[in-house]
């Protein structure tokens, strides 16, 4: 997501908030475009797949279009059932400061959601959990791309 797309990247892409790309050029390394949609996720309905019917409607992860591993703290993926100012997100461009009143909705997991971080480490988020890890990226405005 930070190689520009004439390196074999999909900074471009990506940066207009679609998230499939960057699954999309991983698909060599998931066995199934089927584990993009979350066991609770009931609106969406898994790519058969990577070559004709995968794009953002067949994912329920976000990408962190800034992760870096030198802040291990940063969003790299997770769950995408967020809401601002109880607003459920749309599919797009996210752009979150610090202190953005993001939370989770009640469409999965019940107001909590999971983050993969970019050390690697998954964790399960309160409302509360998620704004203090927001805090705590390392950067003033996280983008991230929202299938």
């Amino acid at each position: 997501m930070q190689v520009s797309v004439t390196n074999g990247g999909t900074m471009e892409l990506a940066n207009g908030g679609n998230a499939w790309i960057n699954f999309f050029v991983m698909s060599n390394k998931l066995s199934s475009p089927k584990i993009l949609i979350c066991p609770a996720d009931t609106d969406k309905i898994a790519a058969t797949n990577f070559a004709t019917d995968f794009n953002n409607s067949k994912i329920s992860y976000f990408v962190g279009l800034d992760a870096d591993d030198a802040n291990p703290q940063m969003f790299l993926s997770g769950d995408d059932n967020f809401a601002l100012d109880n607003v459920p997100i749309k599919s797009g461009l996210l752009q979150l400061s610090t202190n953005a009143p993001i939370s989770w909705t009640a469409a999965r997991h019940t107001f909590s959601g999971q983050i993969l971080f970019t050390d690697g480490s998954v964790e399960q988020t309160t409302i509360s959990l998620l704004r203090q890890k927001l805090q705590q990226t390392g950067i003033a405005t996280n983008r991230l791309a929202i299938p």
